[in-house]
């Protein structure tokens, strides 16, 4: 779909600075969009996100003097966007899919499909895939080459999955993310219009979730393995070649870089970023960025050594306890023996002075 930029500018009610006939080919967040893409920019710091040729213009809420890109101002640029990226990829309306395969589906001759399983209007499934009994997969879905999804995988919308990935059973990709503002007292759902994409040589355990971008997509990178009962949320830039153990839980927003590990019930807080080759010990829970090639434990977590150190002292905090008892009754002893020796002094120069 190509579609002029004074167009844009005219659908959303925006004021545009910059080339009228521009086209654009596509809506994306920044540093997901492309050279022929629309993206947005709430806050100019953002901008830092976009390198040369990443952005073929901006939504934003008021005109950046310095800045390179055309852009459409406009008064609510969040319901710009979300209305930009629902014309270049619309929402699919819920509706009952019966079992078996679409006749508008593209299937491999050398896919195998049981005959219980889903597929659903314009997916396509690549050659030798495997799709087990109970998998469904709704419109738009793109699955690579030998690919398995064992039963009862289910992948919403517009899911992407490259070549050689495996999804175990009752795992889930693309399902709305947890995003809601309050309006008039009540928790109203924000846009859910990305997807997810899975890269090649993933494998995925069981009853995984991974939830859609906002706009764009959550993406886990090549090579990347995932323990059964992880939760990946929306809009999460994973890695290559992690390995996310099991009931790991990483919310909204985070990244990580390449090698990156993640020991079993770690949580991670909203827009982190682990950089490349961190270890994350078990049940740590990650509140800052961690820098790389560092092992990080505990809840705040703190590099190894740091928390080391803490889990030194708490280890003796019995017997500090002890010692603090122990140093009150002697302090008190001592404070007695004091009031004693004071008052003998008084009784004293009492006598003296009579």
């Amino acid at each position: 779909m190509e579609i002029r930029l004074d167009e844009i500018a005219d659908s959303v009610g925006g004021t545009l600075h910059g080339d009228p006939a521009l086209i654009c080919r596509g809506a994306n967040p920044p540093g997901q969009s492309t050279a022929d893409q629309i993206t947005l920019i709430v806050d100019p710091q953002q901008l830092e996100q976009l390198h040369a040729a990443q952005a073929l213009a901006l939504i934003t809420p008021q005109q950046i003097e310095t800045c390179q890109f055309p852009q459409i101002v406009v008064a609510d640029p969040h319901a710009a966007f979300a209305k930009i990226v629902s014309v270049f990829r619309p929402p699919i309306a819920s509706a009952l899919p019966g079992v078996g395969v679409d006749s508008s589906a593209s299937i491999a001759s050398s896919a195998k499909i049981h005959p219980t399983a889903t597929i659903c209007a314009g997916a396509t499934i690549g050659q030798r895939t495997l799709i087990m009994p109970g998998v469904v997969i709704l419109p738009g879905c793109k699955i690579g080459d030998d690919c398995v999804l064992h039963p009862g995988v289910t992948l919403y919308e517009y899911s992407e999955l490259g070549d050689r990935v495996v999804l175990h059973a009752g795992t889930v990709i693309g399902a709305n993310g947890f995003g809601y503002r309050q309006q008039s007292g009540r928790h109203r759902p924000t846009a859910q219009l990305g997807y997810v994409v899975i890269e090649s040589d993933v494998e995925v355990g069981a009853s995984v979730t991974i939830d859609r971008g906002t706009y764009g997509a959550t993406r886990i990178g090549e090579g990347t393995k995932i323990d059964n009962q992880v939760m990946i949320a929306h809009n999460c830039q994973i890695g290559r070649h992690n390995l996310i153990c099991s009931q790991v839980g990483i919310a909204g927003s985070c990244t990580t870089g390449d090698y990156v590990i993640l020991a079993g019930q770690v949580g991670v807080k909203d827009h982190i970023t682990l950089e490349d080759h961190t270890i994350v010990g078990a049940q740590a829970g990650v509140m800052d960025d961690c820098a790389g090639n560092q092992v990080y434990l505990g809840s705040p977590a703190m590099p190894q050594r740091d928390q080391m150190q803490i889990f030194a002292v708490q280890r003796r905090l019995p017997e500090m306890r002890r010692e603090l008892k122990q140093l009150r009754k002697q302090l008190e002893a001592l404070t007695e023996q004091l009031a004693e020796a004071d008052s003998d002094q008084d009784q004293t120069e009492t006598g003296r002075a009579a």
